[in-house]
């Protein structure tokens, strides 16, 4: 078992991520890891990515507040508890076009 307190998670600094705190809780610095690695950011209002894409499936759950997700076509505004799957090579932007803080956790596999 590998427990990562929330108050101990490294933060890491992704390229192109504006008005975001980004905090590995499984995975890479944070720990051993042989599949996945999650991490969980948080999006002040006008907090946002660039349009990019990766070789790596990604899901996405909203913890709290609204983040808006898009893969260049289409747009979708996610709530608490919702969630979305990008597809590997699919775009994604995501933003927060709300006045309060959103929080998004992030799960996808580690390179091989």
């Amino acid at each position: 078992m590998h427990v990562v307190r929330l108050d101990q998670a490294p933060a890491y600094f992704p390229p192109e991520h504006n008005d975001m705190r980004c905090l590995r809780l499984q995975g890479h610095e944070a720990g051993p890891a042989e599949t996945l690695w999650m991490g969980m950011s948080h999006l002040l209002p006008g907090g946002h990515t660039s349009l990019d894409s990766s070789p790596f499936e990604k899901m996405y759950i909203v913890l709290e507040g609204e983040v808006t997700i898009s893969n260049g076509e289409d747009e979708v505004a996610l709530r608490q508890w919702d969630s979305c799957r990008i597809a590997p090579g699919e775009g994604r932007a995501r933003r927060n076009t709300t006045n309060r803080p959103a929080t998004i956790l992030l799960a996808m596999p580690l390179p091989k």
